[in-house]
Parts: C-alpha cells; sequence; structure tokens
C-alpha cells in the first residue's frame, strides 16, 4: 500500500502514547478509531484529547478549530469495529511480547490483508510481533516519542519481513502527519535514539558506583561543559530510573549498582519523589556550574558514538538518521556522529581503547566501522571526511540546514533545528556561510530563508552549543551574517514565530523581511550581560533609528508583528495562511527582474548607507552608467516600447 492509499487509520490504545498518536493522526486530516479494551481507558483518553486540542486551539497551533479535528476522531471497545475496514492500524499497547502478539493474531484475522500493521513499540522486538501474523511484510514498527503531540520524531523500524513497500509507506504517513522520520533497516535492541541514549545514561552510573565521580559532578559537566539540555541522572529521574532499568534487563545488559540500589529501594526519580535527587525534602537536582571540573565527559561520548558507529556499520542506520534522532528525540544539541567528527575520532577510538584495556569490559570495544575510518584517515572535520563529509567543495554535508534550487533560480534555505527552535549553532552558521560561499551567484535570481516549523524562524544563538567555546570563536560567526549581507542577489527572511537575538540579527542581514501576524522580534543579549552581534547594533540603528535601537537593546524587550511593521524593521505582517502568497508575490517580482540591475542596486543602496550623501550620489551615478551599456537595459527598453513583459538573462 501507497501512503496516498491510507485515509482511515486506527489507533489500538486509549494511554499516553494511544491517545496523543490519535490527535496528531486526527490533526493531520485522517480519519482515526482509538479503541481501547475498557471503556473508562477510551473516555479518559478522548477527555485529554479534547483538553489538549482546546489549549492547541487557543495558541492558534492548529489550523481548524479543536471541534473539526474531535469530529474524525471515533471512539469504541470492539477491536473489529476499530480495525475493520483501516487503511494503517498503529498499536500503542502495553510493552509485552504475549500480549502484542495476541493482538496481532487477531488483526491478522479483522483487518483487510492490504492494511498495514505498525507497532509503537520502543523496545521490543518487531521481528518478534510479526511472527503473529500471515504476511509479516506488512508489519512495521512506528515509534512515536512522548508526548507524540509535541515529539517530532519519529523511528520507522524495518523487522527481518517488513517489505520496503511498507516500510515507505510508514515513513511517508509519519511525514504527512509533520513529523519527522528515521529509518532503522535492522531490527536491533533499542532501536537507534535508545542504542545511543544508553551510554550517556549509563556510563556516569558505573563511574558513580566505582567511586570515580558524582552525581553532581557528572550532570554538571554534561550539561555546562558539553551543552546537554539536562545531565544524565537529571534525566534519569526525569524519566524513571526503574524505566530504562527494566530495558537493560530485559537485552540481559548489566546494570550498575547504583541503578540497582535506586530500584530497590524504589526511589524512582521524580514520581516516587527521590530518586538520584530528593524533590520532596530536597531541591532536586541541585548542583553548580562549576562541579562539573574533572569529569571525563570524552569517556560517555566516546561510548555514544562507538554505539552510533556499530548501527552505521551494521547498515541499521545512517549517521543522519542517528543524528536527527537524538537531536529529535532525546534533545541533544548536536548529534554524536557530528560531535564525533569535531572531537576527533582518532581522539575517541584512543580513549575507547585505553578504557578497554584497562578494564576489559565489552562496553568499550571498538566498532570495527570506528576502527575502519581512523585507519583510512577519516578522523573527523580536520581531515575534511569522517561520518560526514566536510569539505569546502560541493560535497559537503549539511546537517542544521535544507536547500533547493528551483528552476526559476530561486535558493530557498530552511534553518533545519525545529527541536531547539532553529536556533543558532557554530555549525549552522558555518553552513549558511558556506552554502552562499559556494553557490554561483548567475544560477540564482533570489534567495529566501526560514525556519522548520510554525514556532521560530530563529530563537537566538544556541547557548549550549556554544558552551565550550571560547569567546574569540564567537566573534567569528559574524561573517556570515556579513556574507548573507553582501550576496549579490536579494534574500528575503521569511518569518514565522520567534525571531530573537542571533535569529533576529539574520533576519536583519537580509534585504527584505516578512513575517506572520504572531511573529515575535527582540534583541534579548542584554539580559546575558551582553550586546547584540552580527551587525545588528548597527543595522537596527539604520531601520528603525537610533532611539528604537536602544530600547530594544537596553531593554531587551520583545515586540510583536505589527510593531516591528510599523517601526520598519520588517516590510509587512500578514496572516499566517498568508505568509507563502505574500513571499512568493515579492520573489517572483524580483525573479523577474533584471538581475545586474538587482545587484548594482543592492551594491550602492548597502554601501551608500555607511557613506556621506556626495560619496552615495556618486556610487548611484556609477552604478548607473554601469547598467546602461547592458544587455538586460536593451531589453528593458524594447518591452517598454513594445508593450510586453521584459525576458531579463543577467547580461
Amino acid at each position: 500500500m501507497d501512503a496516498s492509499e491510507i485515509e482511515r487509520v486506527a489507533v489500538l490504545g486509549a494511554g499516553n502514547m494511544g491517545h496523543g498518536i490519535t490527535e496528531v493522526v486526527a490533526i493531520a486530516g485522517y480519519d482515526v478509531t482509538m479503541r481501547d479494551v475498557e471503556q473508562e481507558f477510551v473516555d479518559s483518553g478522548y477527555e485529554d484529547i479534547e483538553w489538549s486540542l482546546d489549549k492547541l486551539d487557543e495558541k492558534d497551533r492548529i489550523d481548524e478549530s479543536a471541534d473539526e479535528v474531535l469530529d474524525r476522531i471515533d471512539t469504541t471497545t470492539d477491536l473489529e469495529t476499530a480495525v475493520g475496514d483501516v487503511d494503517l492500524v498503529i498499536e500503542a499497547a502495553p510493552e509485552r511480547m504475549a500480549l502484542k502478539q495476541e493482538i496481532y493474531g487477531e488483526l491478522d484475522d479483522l483487518t483487510p490483508d492490504e492494511a498495514i500493521l505498525a507497532s509503537n513499540t520502543s523496545s521490543l522486538s518487531i521481528t518478534e510481533i510479526a511472527t503473529a501474523v500471515e504476511d509479516p511484510e506488512r508489519v512495521v514498527g512506528t515509534h512515536f516519542f512522548n508526548p507524540p503531540v509535541k515529539m517530532d520524531l519519529v523511528e520507522v523500524i524495518y523487522g527481518e519481513r517488513t517489505s520496503d513497500e511498507t516500510a515507505d509507506a510508514a515513513h511517508d504517513f509519519v511525514e504527512s502527519l509533520d513529523k519527522t522520520p528515521i529509518y532503522v533497516r535492522k531490527d536491533v535492541q533499542g532501536f537507534v535514539v535508545n542504542s545511543v541514549l544508553g551510554p550517556f545514561m549509563v556510563e556516569p552510573a558505573w563511574m558513580v558506583s566505582n567511586g570515580e565521580a558524582t552525581i553532581q559532578e557528572a550532570d554538571a559537566a554534561m550539561v555546562h561543559q558539553r551543552g546537554y539540555p539536562m545531565g544524565p541522572f537529571e534525566l534519569g529521574d526525569l524519566t524513571g530510573i526503574d524505566i530504562g532499568y527494566s530495558v537493560r534487563e530485559e537485552a540481559g545488559i548489566e546494570n550498575p549498582p547504583l541503578i540497582e540500589e535506586k530500584v530497590e529501594a524504589e526511589e524512582l526519580g521524580r514520581k516516587t519523589g527521590k530518586g538520584y535527587y530528593d524533590y520532596e525534602e530536597g531541591d532536586g537536582p541541585d548542583y553548580e556550574q562549576d562541579d562539573g571540573e574533572g569529569f571525563d565527559t570524552l569517556r560517555v561520548e566516546a561510548q555514544m558514538v562507538n554505539e552510533a558507529a556499530k548501527l552505521i556499520g551494521n547498515d541499521v542506520a545512517t549517521a543522519e538518521a542517528i543524528d536527527t534522532g537524538m537531536r529529535l528525540g532525546a534533545g541533544f544539541p548536536e548529534g554524536p556522529c557530528r560531535r564525533a567528527d569535531d572531537i576527533g575520532l582518532d581522539r575517541i577510538l584512543e580513549k575507547l581503547e585505553a578504557l578497554h584495556d584497562e578494564t576489559g569490559e565489552e562496553r568499550f570495544a571498538p566498532a570495527d566501522h570506528l576502527v575502519e575510518l581512523v585507519e583510512n584517515g577519516q578522523t573527523g572535520a580536520d581531515a575534511g571526511q569522517g561520518f560526514y563529509s566536510h569539505g569546502d567543495g560541493d560535497d559537503r554535508t549539511y546537517h542544521d540546514l535544507n536547500y533547493e534550487i528551483d528552476d526559476r533560480g530561486v535558493l530557498a534555505i530552511e534553518l533545519d533545528r525545529p527541536e531547539r527552535l532553529n536556533a543558532l549553532s557554530r555549525d549552522l552558521l558555518d553552513e549558511i556561510d558556506h552554502l552562499l560561499s559556494t553557490t554561483d551567484p548567475d544560477e540564482i535570481r533570489c534567495v529566501t530563508i526560514e525556519g522548520t516549523g510554525e514556532r521560530a524562524f530563529s530563537a537566538g544563538a544556541d547557548v549550549t552549543g556554544f558552551a565550550d567555546t571560547e569567546p574569540a570563536d564567537v566573534l567569528r560567526a559574524t561573517p556570515t551574517y556579513e556574507t548573507v549581507a553582501e550576496f549579490p542577489r536579494p534574500v528575503v527572511a521569511k518569518i514565522e514565530g520567534y525571531c530573537l537575538g542571533g535569529g533576529h540579527e539574520l533576519a536583519l542581514a537580509c534585504d527584505m523581511r516578512i513575517a506572520t501576524e504572531g511573529s515575535t522580534f527582540g534583541q534579548p543579549e542584554i539580559g546575558l550581560g551582553l550586546i547584540p552581534g552580527g551587525g545588528a547594533t548597527q543595522r537596527l540603528t539604520r531601520l528603525v533609528g537610533a532611539a528604537r535601537a536602544k530600547e530594544l537593546v537596553f531593554r531587551g524587550h520583545q515586540i510583536d508583528a505589527a510593531t516591528a511593521a510599523d517601526w520598519g524593521m520588517i516590510n509587512r505582517a500578514v496572516p499566517g495562511d498568508e505568509l507563502d502568497d505574500a513571499v512568493e508575490e515579492v520573489v517572483s517580482d524580483i525573479v523577474n527582474g533584471p538581475p545586474v540591475g538587482l545587484e548594482v542596486a543592492k551594491k550602492v543602496m548597502n554601501e551608500g548607507a555607511d557613506a556621506d550623501l556626495d560619496a552615495a550620489l556618486t556610487l548611484e551615478r556609477q552604478g548607473f552608467s554601469i547598467l546602461m551599456g547592458t544587455d538586460d537595459v536593451a531589453e528593458g527598453t524594447a518591452a517598454f516600447r513594445e508593450d510586453r513583459d521584459p525576458e531579463f538573462e543577467g547580461r
């Protein structure tokens, strides 16, 4: 079955995952039936959906009213009623293999033969689940992350017999939900995210168990030195210490003594009031920034990289899929493969080999793929090749942005860090700079820049991404803004949501800014004791005047799109559903205009802004003279006389 043929969906389970998936599917426009074994479970799940949709509606986060979405949701306790005429079943039953196989045995009899059967399991084997059906080719894993409404990632997992047609249909269906799917091409324990996340949670527990570190040292180091959103112990308390413990027990992986002690004492984290930290009588996570000094962060990160290398070497997932999974599924500031290339794969291999020689522990044994990369000289960014290509040529791999050039010559750039509100990291700024610096302007008529998702153009600089950066390195990001400002073709910022700090500075470097009415603008850096960078102090002053620029910078306040338009900070503010059309109207005029004329106009206006009036007028006269001898001017003049549209070719 092709994804385009999926019209009706059944979700089995009304718990947190089941009702969350049901809500996501209905928001995407599908008719969906949510089924559970007891009416009280169904009613509770439906009430949760109602509450969530009302909140989304209030915040204008859905395109329809809550009632319109709810009209597409049916509920039942009868399995045959739920699945008898569906195209796709998403099973979200409790994580017990016997129960899932019982359900799939019934689905085999009750569903249409061509229906796709997808399991939301986070840890159980898709291959084993599929043994309960006659045609295992139609069984696939679709591992949503909790809560499904907020989390963008879905792992699409092959069982041994899953057909490409089934997996591709599931992948495309997930994309239709406005989620990001990654392929997990082999049915391995933990799939991608939990496999790579394992060492992040477990190795610090071994270090504490062995008296090599404290809980506070580990959390402080991983957060404040390495930029992770939470430390491993803080995260364990949030998710429940028993959850990871049970998964490792089932997989035959030894748990560190510290974790066993916590489970035996029923100190399982926030849900019990006490775990690694005390949430009842204590202050919860009580580590300070300086507590992490001396903690061996490389020991932890090397193991995460090693797990990633195993997945890549065994053709389970690509480096891109792994990094996407860890960013979207675990909230990492960057993926382990990208980070490993920056650290150096040779350094990581050396660390693993030393730990393996010292302890004899199998968990430190280097992955064959990692060894192979290092032996081939593919040691990371400094070598130009590691998990990724880091060259300056056309083979450069971009991780944090997407781009395409259409047949009109429009270069559309999309900042792709939605899990960080498209915050600007060193890598993303470097990728923007590289793309514009290596793109032939003669092939481009116009550039657009936007953020992935509806929440943010860019919410600023990614503070966690600069956690281990020297101040001088941060200042080197400024040339990116100059590259945008000086690109020979017009650059249009397409703004939806937050446009703050470094993100606002990027928008200011563009030639035009068109935003939705719900967008927000500001320069909050003063709250960190900093001033705006990226040329914002100067560009902002030239756009809105010194008084308003100083108010924004000095107070650090945010303004809405209507105010930004009134001040002249943006060209216009439009309703959210009109943004695409408004940008296209501008882009269409630009691509049909004279490329050379637009290039000269941009250069004269930019350089003239920094000159006195006489010098600026001289620039204008020079630009006018240059253009008078071009073929485009001859074409424009001829078209005017002949009362037709000109066809400019950029000569």
